[in-house]
């Protein structure tokens, strides 16, 4: 019997095609996310649940899904899964980590560069016919980035890329994390310092942590109050790391230069958030690893290391590495 699974939503047909090789597939051809309500009801009967990180997969998920055995999601984040209550039950969690370091590390450069610009500004400025003159000496001025300050908070495989392409721009690089790297800090050119020091020296700060526990809320009105006037908050994290309330304050009352944000605290931004109404801030719709070839490699990975587990074999890419202890992989090989 090949196992049952769930796909709560619309994936690039690289992955649909193989999930279909070797599985039952329930699959919700449709872009928006699964209801819960849906999510909850289509759950019962499925031996596997291939979701994204719109769809909440908590304690009320998993105890409806009877014989879950695994949950594949497309994304390298799990914050949107309880992943301590799914391990306890001897649920198998498989993500998407590395295959979209690169494209994210590319967004947050794209999104540093328009911001520091004014590239989407200008962008608006021709379009509504408002440019008055060819060249002006004072004409929407923005910020250098060769040369100048960029701090890195969170220094995993993102934050090492970003530090990576930095190198090209002649920047003094600094970085943050829990984990001090002190092997890598000599081949990237990087200098580890507090949280504090970089947010009081960067030209520049690119957030790449987890959402955790520690790490929501991250920064604050706080940490907005000791950055430099003309500093500039990038973040391709995920939204609830920064107090997306202090941030709007902050723009508008010029506490630092800019922002660029891919992620929000809701998802998507609703329309009457104060940040819709500032100029000084660039936002998109969580599209850091949107590229063709980065989204097909996420719905394969997250397929294929699904179907290891139903194979009895252990994925590269499994998340909560202890769902081994407590439930082998002997007791969900189903292929």
């Amino acid at each position: 019997m090949k196992p049952r699974v769930c796909v709560t939503r619309r994936i690039p047909e690289v992955g649909i095609k193989l999930l279909r090789e070797y599985c039952e597939v329930r699959y919700r051809d449709v872009m928006a996310p699964m209801s819960r309500e849906e999510l909850l009801r289509e759950i019962r009967d499925a031996d596997a649940l291939y979701c994204t990180l719109s769809e909440k997969v908590d304690k009320e998920v998993i105890d409806a899904g009877k014989n879950l055995k695994v949950i594949a999601t497309m994304s390298a984040g799990v914050d949107h899964i309880d992943v301590d209550y799914a391990t306890s039950k001897g649920i198998y969690i498989v993500h998407t980590p590395g295959v979209l370091t690169d494209t994210t590390a590319d967004f947050a450069w794209a999104l540093l560069m328009a911001t520091a610009r004014r590239v989407v500004e200008a962008d608006k400025l021709v379009r509504a016919g408002k440019w008055e003159f060819s060249w002006a000496p004072t004409m929407m001025l923005g910020y250098d980035v060769h040369g100048k300050t960029l701090g890195i908070i969170g220094f995993g495989r993102i934050g090492q890329a970003v530090a990576r392409r930095a190198k090209g721009f002649n920047m003094r690089i600094l970085y943050y994390d829990v984990v001090r790297r002190e092997d890598l800090e000599k081949e990237l050119g990087v200098e580890y310092r507090p949280m504090e020091e970089i947010l009081r020296e960067a030209d520049f700060v690119t957030l790449h942590v987890p959402l955790t526990p520690q790490t929501e809320k991250l920064i604050g009105e706080k940490e907005l109050k000791m950055m430099k006037k003309t500093a500039i908050l990038i973040n391709t994290s995920r939204g609830k790391v920064i107090d997306q309330e202090a941030l709007a304050k902050a723009l508008k009352e010029r506490w630092i230069a800019a922002a660029g944000l891919d992620v929000f605290e809701e998802e998507p931004l609703p329309a009457d958030s104060p940040l819709i109404e500032l100029e000084n801030v660039v936002l998109t719709p969580h599209i850091a690893s949107a590229s063709h070839d980065t989204r097909n490699r996420m719905a394969e990975y997250a397929a294929s290391g699904m179907i290891s587990v139903f194979k009895g074999e252990v994925p590269e890419n499994l998340y909560n590495k202890d769902v081994l202890k407590i439930k082998p992989l002997s007791e969900v090989k189903i292929i």
